[in-house]
């Protein structure tokens, strides 16, 4: 099995990679051509920003709130998107380009709503300074170049956006492990190989044939995250309702084959599908972008990503090792709740991309903190969508609780 795994990873590795070198020589559309060649000066696009969204905000009315709701939201992809400003963040930090998106979304909303000028006039001036901090913080020209400049940079794109992944399908492998179903490990390492090829499928239609941008991007990764919110809130209760068992053994030798060669396994399945999945596609395009920063870049940054695969299958080992010597509740319980966290944030994440893409709309709520990795934004919609997801908790509690005493009483008896 370990060495079918490793001959899989090596196949999607070179896939990947393949793709992602036709994409570095490829490329053709503006934005990417401005990230690619390096050419991306934060200033000059948060300058041009800052002079549309001034004159904005100076001749906003609420008789034609809704006409500037629009031009900030052209803003958003017509200039921080297409000029390379959104890519060439999140190669570097990818939680403020989604901290700069949800407060870009906070003026889409409030100027929806026609809320009064001062209340807008603010919510622009929090984005207006975010951005000119992020131009400051920019490393300089010089900084950004070099063989080994770029090492580290392919290096932290992967271990980055493959170690959230990495804890998912660790949790379901080990699962498995745990409950002696290792005849359906496969179930979670060809869904992890569709994903990778899924990803590299999706990022070369992106860019190369339908040219998927602005909005309907911003859709696919909302549907995306909202669909693995969905998936891992079903498997960490799922994982849970297993966790106290006062027969457990007996439950796994007579029940657990049964279950997981019916729905179990394809929602095992496609958790893992979509963790690798919601990642991937955005790590190919990410080094695209990085491809083109500098000639002959690819043995640099095929080196980051060999190192940064090496790193991700060391933490992999030490994590499924350290999983197995827990005991079995306690397992359990650790899987659910990191699922379940996982499945609030990209919850809360997904709405954010579909409020960007138009689909949903935003109620901005002021008092609300703005909280990136908890998924948490400050509108009606995505904090909604969290509190849904959150509502069965105290049940579950509840219900765990009531299961921990019975067993109890049952070992005592």
């Amino acid at each position: 099995m370990q060495l079918n795994l490793l001959r899989n990873f090596i196949l999607y590795t070179l896939l990947l990679f393949g793709t992602l070198y036709s994409h570095s020589v490829s490329a053709n559309t503006e934005a990417n051509n401005t990230a690619n060649k390096g050419e991306i000066n934060y200033q000059i696009v948060v300058d041009e920003i800052a002079l549309k969204g001034h004159a904005l905000i100076d001749n906003y009315q609420t008789s034609t709130a809704l006409d500037t709701s629009d031009a900030f939201s052209a803003l958003y992809f017509d200039v921080f998107e297409a000029k390379g400003l959104e890519t060439a963040i999140a190669l570097h930090n990818p939680s403020l380009k989604t901290e700069l998106e949800s407060y870009f979304g906070t003026v889409i909303g409030l100027a929806s709503q026609a809320k009064p000028k001062a209340q807008v006039e603010k919510a622009w001036l929090d984005l207006h300074d975010r951005l000119q901090q992020t131009a400051k913080d920019q490393p300089k020209q010089g900084e950004s170049g070099g063989f080994w400049s770029l090492v580290i940079q392919s290096f932290f794109i992967l271990l980055r956006e493959g170690f959230e992944a990495m804890l998912v399908i660790t949790a379901l492998v080990t699962y498995l492990r745990r409950q002696e179903a290792t005849d359906q490990l496969p179930v979670i390492y060809y869904s992890v190989g569709l994903a990778l090829l899924a990803s590299a499928i999706t990022a070369y239609l992106i860019s190369e044939v339908i040219k998927v941008s602005g909005e309907a991007q911003e859709a696919l990764e909302g549907i995306t995250m909202l669909i693995a919110a969905a998936v891992l809130f079903y498997v960490s209760y799922w994982l849970i309702s297993k966790s106290e068992s006062g027969r457990w053994q007996a439950w796994i030798k007579g029940q657990v084959n049964t279950a997981l060669s019916k729905g179990s396994a394809f929602a095992l399945g496609l958790a893992a599908f979509l963790a690798v999945y919601r990642e991937g596609a955005e790590t190919v395009l990410f080094y695209q972008a990085l491809a083109g920063q500098s000639d002959n870049s690819f043995p640099a940054i095929g080196l980051g990503f060999i190192f940064a695969s090496i790193a991700l299958i060391g933490l992999y080992w030490v994590m499924k090792t350290a999983s197995l010597r827990l005991p079995i509740g306690l397992f359990f319980t650790l899987t659910a709740i990191l699922l379940y966290y996982l499945a609030v944030t990209f919850a809360g994440n997904g709405i954010l991309e579909l409020q960007e893409a138009k689909w949903v709309s935003i109620t901005p709520v002021e008092w609300l903190p703005r909280i990136t990795w908890l998924g948490l934004h400050p509108t009606i919609e995505s904090v909604s969508a969290q509190i849904l997801l959150l509502i069965p908790l105290p049940f579950a509690i509840y219900w765990w609780a009531k299961q921990r005493k019975n067993n109890s009483i049952e070992k005592t008896t």
